[in-house]
């Protein structure tokens, strides 16, 4: 374990920190479902660094709500705003999570898996999906998330603020992804950059229907190295680089 600095190492450290030049950064967020917590944690250690100013942020499904609250809470307080803006979003969501019937079976707890790989319930959902289109349901089944979003952030803010932001969704008639800007953004963007066609209706856009962002740009870098004046960028992943061992089980596959 590394050793912990001592109050002199510290403020050493604060002083460097302090004197750093400013530097232009964009960031890239990767979509990754509830796992966007992580990259939650992320940003708001990254916002302690005062010598870094963010010019835009790209990014998809989970990755594209971080990035739409966090340039909403820069366009409303600056920093602090986007650290509050974050925390704020996310503890609606697990607040909302709580009433879930997707919960953590008696043997994943004995086990103290955090996963939902025993849960009846959602082992038949999983099947469910396979089975039966979300279209079969007709209207009902809702994305909460739209409430939560509509909540959270300030759309006219949003468009004006002074971060870009580059959100992308996947055109279902093309398969090609669509890259909205800023002033596109509304809660349908979002909910379609996020929206999984085995559990949501397509989400129409200006005619068009519009699925996950994931399975076009995730994320989409083109943007930040074509409209952006940044020379680096913070890629945060969610889904590992490689991943050790076979996959044996059928849910691993």
């Amino acid at each position: 374990m590394a050793d912990t600095p001592t109050p002199d190492e510290d403020a050493a450290y604060k002083r460097r920190r302090a004197a750093r030049k400013p530097l232009l950064v964009d960031l890239a967020l990767q979509g990754g479902g509830s796992h966007g917590a992580f990259t939650w944690g992320a940003l708001d250690r990254l916002l302690d660094e005062e010598w870094m100013i963010v010019e835009a942020i790209s990014g998809t499904s989970a990755g594209a709500m971080n990035a739409a609250v966090f340039a909403h809470g820069m366009a409303v307080g600056g920093r602090e705003g986007a650290r509050a803006a974050l925390e704020d979003f996310w503890r609606k969501v697990s607040r909302a999570a709580t009433f879930s019937p997707f919960q953590r079976g008696p043997l994943d707890m004995m086990m103290g898996n955090w996963t939902l790989d025993n849960s009846p319930l959602f082992v038949a959902m999983d099947l469910m999906a396979r089975l039966v289109s979300p279209y079969a349901l007709g209207g009902a089944g809702g994305n909460p998330l739209r409430d939560i979003l509509c909540e959270c952030i300030d759309f006219e803010r949003l468009a004006t603020g002074p971060v870009k932001l580059f959100i992308t969704a996947t055109n279902v008639r093309t398969g090609r992804g669509r890259v909205f800007r800023k002033h596109e953004i509304t809660p349908e963007v979002l909910l379609a950059s996020a929206c999984l066609p085995s559990m949501f209706q397509a989400v129409e856009i200006d005619g068009d229907a519009y699925w996950d962002g994931g399975y076009s740009g995730n994320p989409t870098l083109t943007p930040l190295v074509q409209e952006c004046e940044s020379d680096d960028t913070f890629l945060i992943q969610i889904n590992p680089v490689e991943r050790p061992g076979t996959p044996r089980s059928a849910r691993e596959i």
